[in-house]
């Protein structure tokens, strides 16, 4: 269905998306699930959030061949730029509801109890890219899940969502209300909380086995400050990445892309 008004009632998921996902007055993480590119709107096909609307180019349109029922609207890249508010060089955009965050328990248990389960739990973790970018390697590295503490961004915010190339929508996420504190009901599930950091008197990554370890839960915080102190102390675990000397630390999102990948 052609759009030529930029103004069209039908474009308000879509609208001025450089304020934020949501309108303005209304709270954090309630706004539609934004989704940017083939591949990515793809990936929200084939997941369990309900697509609202797909806008785009005829050209980006016809390469998604939609589903029958998926409310889809076409336009130029003069009026998509004009309701969204930027240039959109991957010419299609797509909206979904948004699914409440997994309960804790579940996502400790998982589909089966008595399966291996590798987790990421984050701290402050307040920049969307990184945490796309960690849920990304996330998917790709075999964890099966996200925890994150009150303070960590959100993960269906359109950045986070375009950095993971959508495959954050695959990752169930839970909220730890109580921070650090909560690391506990991990422990009681059986897992293995490793801390990531680069001090010196951590151990070398490279001894924790995770064939000894199940369940392993990696705790990574914030770029620049790192874990806090509280949640390096509820860990069973201090761990760093053994590196070059003169190099102290890697950014977050590739420091959990080597931690994942070593804890497979």
């Amino acid at each position: 269905m052609p759009i030529t008004d930029p103004a069209d009632d039908r474009l308000a998921d879509f609208r001025d998306l450089v304020a934020g996902d949501r309108r303005p007055g209304t709270p954090r993480g309630s706004g539609p699930v934004i989704v940017e590119g083939v591949p990515a709107v793809r990936r929200l096909l084939a997941s369990p959030y309900r697509v609202r609307a797909v806008l785009g180019v005829p050209g980006r349109l016809v390469e998604l061949d939609l589903p029958e029922g998926v409310a889809a609207f076409e336009a130029d890249k003069w009026v998509l730029s004009e309701v969204i508010g930027f240039r959109l060089t991957r010419g299609v955009l797509a909206s979904a509801d948004r699914r409440p965050p997994a309960d804790v328990d579940a996502l400790l248990a998982g589909p089966d109890p008595a399966a291996p389960r590798r987790l990421a739990v984050l701290e402050a973790l307040n920049d969307a890219e990184n945490l796309g970018s960690i849920a990304r390697s996330a998917v790709a590295l075999g964890i099966d899940g996200l925890l994150l503490d009150p303070r960590c961004a959100d993960p269906l915010y359109r950045r986070a969502v375009r950095v993971s190339m959508g495959h954050v929508l695959a990752l169930p996420f839970a909220v730890l209300a109580d921070w650090p504190g909560e690391l506990d009901r991990l422990h009681a599930a059986g897992y293995l909380t490793v801390a990531l950091t680069p001090a010196p008197d951590a151990v070398d990554l490279a001894g924790v086995d995770p064939r000894a370890h199940p369940r392993t839960a990696v705790l990574l915080g914030a770029e620049g400050p790192g874990l806090t102190p509280e949640a390096q102390r509820a860990a069973r675990v201090r761990a760093r990445i053994p590196m070059r000397e003169g190099v102290d630390s890697l950014g977050v999102a590739a420091a959990a892309a080597v931690v994942f990948a070593t804890l497979r």
